[in-house]
């Protein structure tokens, strides 16, 4: 939803009961008056309060039902009944008068003295809103709730007496219903202090006053009144004061039957005659150039889809045009339907990054999508390996389990065994979705029957046969890696015996790990084919969730080591090293390359994974053991002559990394950045890992624009250094031909928007929107070089000593 979006329902619309829990009395109650104090002894007087509440609706002034009562409560000092009460009476059937009265009795007393006090509330704001959540009513001591229409014991507070308590409690309550947004340190911090302000005011004050805390029914939106039928809600008289009314209307968002009729004219297929000799004019031209430009996240108004409409046969030569022209049809109306999708097949063929858009959850036509998947069989393999992860999530948004998309997958990965690896890992991480488990399953029992069909049509050999064993194979493997973890876990002592029980495990009951009985393709990189662990030179990490590192050995004699963890999602790390790979793609086909480090992840299931293990040290570590990157970077690459006692070269690749890691970064809103992980090779390449929180999510307070630290900044010499200007130059370069690719971007993104990786599903719209916000579409080439420039100042003007308040603030970030 928008933050222009007003969504709200109508009170006559809801058939439900009203509802409330009566949850506590607050405040200090007075010792009970008995009826004869001197016939009872001083025992008798320290009797405890038994108390209940009794509430009443009133509807325009009169009560409404029967009354409802408590049970009786003798908790003192605190008295809590947290009791639900359901009336009779339905939401539907309340008018704008309509108070709920609530009056406290203590049955402890003698005649006469029982009433401790009551209190009424509306149940619909000034603005006609239901009222939702808590709230707390002061009690007029002494007095039963009066529901008159004028009632003479309002429970709220008067306006001349509210103070800093009423104006937090008022905050509680909008936290409470999920108006402010939850930021667990934060609020911590924050009750804590609302409780120091309540036991200041208390002191203070002395308040004798009680109240009792009601608790409204909350729903997925605003329920504003309106009576059943016509609306009967009357404007307040307005003013001479010209003061703003309220109305709501309820036709609100309801089409417009004579707008309706006016459109269904113009886009007439009669008209279609006419519309094929139209041309734009230069005004129109502009228009539509424009419209082309839009961001794929960009809905059109009436008017630019009437304008597309009315010029969709002179844009047939335009290929850009044709997602935008796609959006613009009333898919509801068969004929215009119909009309549409024989141009769609007329119209000049589009690129990859418009098929992928044609995908998205948006088009729901199943013409469209195959459509879309017939260009995409244009790909290569590589390419298309590019993107099989947004494909697979895809298959969310197709109207049938065996859709063209789901077999075009299949096909292509039976050709090529990278793909078919991948495809089947992709799809069984998602049987874990209970609402997609079907069509994932669905997908694998296609991917299996076709493979094992392969082998069989092959002059009677089983290829087919071996391949998919291999591949099943992988899944044995991480299963026997799960075990082994479970064991190393449960082992008493430090992360020393821990290895030694790896090894001890490896070379003992689990020795076929060392040698497989056939070689198994490896899921990180199914063309190598690897044959078994070895057991000395495998070890685990010292971290809470004790990561394995193995070391295999792969059949044409050489070694790789991957990471494998348990207990940690590993699907935000893996879409983030896909786009770092992506990004690195599109930097080196415009012959740029920044030494970035895509290592290879793989989540094999939705709490564990594999990583490609890249010798390298923490930033931490080494400024701990060298005191200065460039210090640890003379150790493996000295030189007399060059920049700081270390080859150019050297140099030269440490600048490129951090500037590509820099401007991947701000676009994809990473955060938690800190030296432990900041990672540096020994030939100079800087890298990141863990991507626990993308697209602006941060763990920390004030995270600066751009993730640079001031070690990486002293390794270039300076801010004022030729080295920092030419960092500067890298990432201005870089940034403007990722914005090139911006729309392919945002595309892959949208795609995962079905996913189960976190910080995407949270709220999916709102950051696809944080991710198009950074590549500043509104900004031509050179606009940005300056942006990005300043972006960068800041960024390290944060860094050194500088009395700025938000500067502060952000060089608090990387402590």
């Amino acid at each position: 939803m928008s933050g222009n979006e007003f969504r709200f329902f109508l009170s006559c619309d809801i058939n439900l009961p009203v509802t409330y829990r009566i949850e506590k009395l607050e405040g200090k109650l007075l010792p009970p008056k008995l009826a004869d104090s001197d016939n009872v002894d001083s025992t008798t007087e320290e009797r405890k309060a038994e108390l209940y509440v009794e509430s009443t609706l009133y509807v325009d002034g009169a009560p409404f039902g029967l009354p409802m009562r408590t049970r009786l409560e003798t908790g003192a000092p605190s008295f809590c009944w947290n009791e639900l009460i359901t009336l009779s009476t339905k939401y539907r059937d309340l008018t704008a008068n309509s108070q709920l009265s609530f009056t406290v009795w203590d049955v402890s007393c003698g005649k006469g003295g029982g009433l401790i006090g009551g209190a009424t509330i509306h149940l619909f704001n000034m603005k006609k809103q239901l009222k939702t959540g808590k709230h707390k009513l002061r009690l007029w001591p002494g007095k039963e709730a009066d529901g008159s229409i004028n009632t003479t014991t309002p429970g709220k507070v008067p306006r001349e007496e509210r103070g800093e308590l009423e104006r937090l409690e008022k905050l509680v309550n909008k936290y409470e219903r999920g108006q402010i947004q939850r930021v667990d340190w934060l609020d911590r911090l924050a009750f804590k202090a609302m409780d120091k302000i309540k036991e200041t005011e208390n002191s203070r004050n002395g308040s004798s006053h009680l109240y009792v805390v009601v608790d409204f029914c909350s729903f997925e939106h605003r329920v504003v009144f309106q009576e059943s039928g016509a609306n009967f809600l009357l404007p307040s008289p307005i003013a001479s004061t010209n003061e703003l009314v309220t109305v709501y209307d309820p036709e609100v968002g309801k089409i417009n039957p004579s707008e309706h009729k006016q459109l269904k004219l113009a886009r007439s297929l009669n008209r279609g005659i006419i519309d094929r000799d139209l041309k734009p004019s230069i005004t129109e031209r502009k228009s539509i150039q424009r419209i082309l430009k839009y961001p794929p996240t960009r809905n059109l108004s009436g008017d630019e889809r009437q304008m597309l409409w009315k010029f969709r046969f002179s844009l047939m030569l335009e290929k850009r045009a044709l997602t935008k022209f796609l959006r613009c049809v009333e898919w509801s109306d068969v004929q215009e339907a119909k009309q549409a999708l024989e141009l769609m097949h007329k119209w000049e063929s589009i690129d990859l990054c418009d098929a992928l858009e044609l995908l998205s959850p948006v088009f729901e036509s199943e013409e469209v999508r195959a459509y879309a998947v017939s260009v995409l069989e244009k790909a290569d393999d590589e390419e298309l390996q590019c993107y099989l992860l947004q494909l697979v999530q895809a298959l969310r948004f197709e109207r049938s389990d065996k859709s063209r998309l789901s077999h075009f997958l299949v096909q292509r990965s039976l050709r090529n065994v990278e793909l078919a690896s991948f495809l089947r890992w992709f799809v069984a991480v998602e049987l874990h979705d209970p609402a997609y488990a079907k069509r994932f399953y669905c997908t694998y029992e296609i991917l299996e029957e076709s493979m094992l069909k392969l082998g069989a049509g092959a002059s009677g050999d089983e290829d087919g046969y071996k391949l998919w064993q291999s591949l099943v194979r992988q899944t044995e493997l991480t299963a026997q890696l799960c075990s082994i973890m479970r064991d190393v876990r449960n082992v008493r002592g430090g992360t020393q015996k821990k290895i030694e029980k790896l090894r001890q495990l490896l070379s003992g009951l689990l020795s076929e790990l060392t040698y497989f009985d056939e070689p198994i393709r490896s899921p990180l990189a199914p063309g190598m084919l690897i044959t078994g662990i070895i057991p000395s030179e495998s070890s685990i990490f010292k971290s809470a969730l004790h990561p394995l590192r193995l070391t295999f050995r792969t059949a044409n004699g050489g070694c790789c080591k991957i990471i494998f963890k348990k207990g940690d999602d590993l699907r935000q790390d893996q879409l983030v090293v896909q786009m770092v790979s992506l990004m690195d793609r599109l930097l080196k086909l415009e012959n740029l390359d920044l030494h970035l480090t895509p290592y290879r992840v793989l989540a094999t299931g939705h709490d564990e994974g594999m990583l490609e293990f890249i010798p390298s040290k923490p930033l931490a570590q080494i400024i701990s053991e060298h005191r200065s990157i460039v210090s640890y970077l003379q150790k493996f690459h000295p030189d007399e002559n060059g920049p700081f006692g270390i080859t150019s070269t050297c140099l030269e690749t440490f600048i490129k990394s951090c500037a590509g890691y820099s401007v991947i970064t701000y676009i994809l809103g990473i955060g938690d950045r800190h030296l432990d992980n900041l990672l540096l090779r020994d030939d100079g390449r800087l890298f990141h890992v863990d991507f626990g929180f993308i697209l602006g999510r941060d763990p920390k307070p004030f995270p600066p624009p751009m993730k640079l630290c001031k070690e990486m900044v002293e390794a270039m010499g300076g801010a004022e250094s030729q080295y920092y200007t030419r960092f500067k130059s890298y990432c201005c370069e870089a940034y403007n031909i990722l914005r090139k690719s911006s729309n392919l971007i945002l595309n892959l993104f949208h795609l995962m928007a079905g996913s189960n990786i976190p910080d995407i599903a949270s709220d999916p719209e709102k950051g696809i929107l944080k991710l198009q916000e950074k590549f500043r579409l509104d900004l031509d080439d050179e606009e940005c070089i300056h942006f990005f420039q300043d972006l960068i100042n800041e960024s390290v003007s944060a860094l050194f000593p500088q009395m700025v308040e938000t500067i502060h603030r952000w060089a608090q970030y990387w402590r």
